[in-house]
């Protein structure tokens, strides 16, 4: 990563509060901000779409090589608006298999090596952004809350689905993102660990933002 790109990394799993506070602190700093998991579910439903398997390796790295990716306040796979498809149960029960895929995994991380040159750097959130994607950002955060916590903000957020069947796919997929191969869910080693349970994300930004003037605005 060049010198003058300066990255916030923020990394967690699912319904610890990382989109809602990367967003927040991208606000605050005047920076972009990349949600990484929109580009893997992205090529999930375009899979889907296509009537690919999401096991199906090859042709799912393929795909992933191919497909036109534009994401920001909306998601544009080949140019049409998905970014309300690709939250939906079906592409949630496909992602974790095609971001299990170490080819997907390698054109995605180009992509957005890619994006943060363009963007002269910013907030980047997902699952192996301080271990992988830029594992020289001046600020990497881990954030983590309990399971009972991170399934019912979950559930909150998807009205059409019960906390039961939430926390259950919430297990199985931070089984599979923390045992794969190809970049496991985990904290860097230098990473700041932020344990959000019983925090608003208010409370959480305002955490990160004094973690930002100590470690990159110094």
């Amino acid at each position: 990563m060049p010198e003058s790109l300066i990255v916030i990394a923020i990394d967690g799993p699912a319904g610890s509060g990382k989109s809602t506070v990367a967003r927040a602190v991208a606000d605050r700093l005047g920076l972009s901000y990349l949600d990484t998991g929109a580009m893997y579910r992205a090529v999930a439903f375009e899979a889907i779409r296509r009537g690919i398997e999401p096991d199906d390796r090859p042709t799912v790295a393929e795909l992933a090589r191919q497909v036109e990716l534009e994401v920001g306040e909306k998601v544009l796979v080949n140019g049409a608006d998905a970014t309300v498809e690709i939250r939906s149960p079906e592409v949630t029960r496909a992602v974790s298999s095609v971001a299990a895929n170490p080819d997907v995994r390698k054109e995605l991380v180009l992509r957005q090596r890619e994006w943060a040159e363009g963007h002269g750097g910013g907030v980047v959130e997902g699952r192996d952004i301080g271990t992988v994607v830029f594992p020289d950002a001046p600020l990497k955060v881990f954030l983590t809350a309990s399971e009972d916590e991170r399934a019912s903000r979950r559930s909150k957020e998807m009205l059409d689905r019960d906390y039961d069947r939430v926390a259950a796919d919430m297990a199985r997929r931070d089984r599979i993102d923390s045992t794969r191969s190809a970049s496991p869910l985990s904290a860097a080693p230098d990473a700041v660990e932020l344990d959000t349970t019983g925090l608003d994300a208010a409370q959480v930004v305002e955490r990160v933002m004094a973690l930002v003037v100590e470690r990159v605005a110094r």
